[in-house]
């Protein structure tokens, strides 16, 4: 609302404000969960690479260099942060490391994304 603008409510409506006082407070722990994740894909470049992990079973450092035309480093500190916050997880392969999404976040993950 801008400054001219207010709430002229003729009656407060308790029963509207409790019901969802008490649904809020039944999703705290899912909406703030929901709000790491929406902060991580709130960066572009995080959102592009999380696009392809839910499109892909898994993809390397390399790869994802050759998709985003970036170089490594950058991207590793993205990959970093995303596992930190469970997000992805890294396997290694001899000396390649493949990261995907773990099973228990891809259907959240599939529906923020994908829509």
């Amino acid at each position: 609302m801008n400054q001219t603008e207010s709430c002229c409510r003729m009656s407060v409506d308790t029963l509207l404000i409790e019901s969802a006082k008490d649904m809020l407070a039944s999703k705290e722990e899912g909406l703030k969960e929901k709000a790491k994740i929406f902060a991580l894909l709130g960066n572009e470049v995080r959102l592009k690479m999380m696009t392809v992990f839910v499109n892909v079973d898994s993809v390397c450092v390399c790869d994802l260099s050759d998709i985003l035309k970036m170089n490594q480093s950058p991207i590793s500190q993205h990959l970093r942060k995303l596992k930190d916050a469970g997000l992805l997880e890294s396997k290694r392969e001899g000396m390649t490391i493949f990261y995907s999404i773990p099973s228990d976040q891809k259907e959240i993950l599939l529906s923020l994304i994908k829509g």
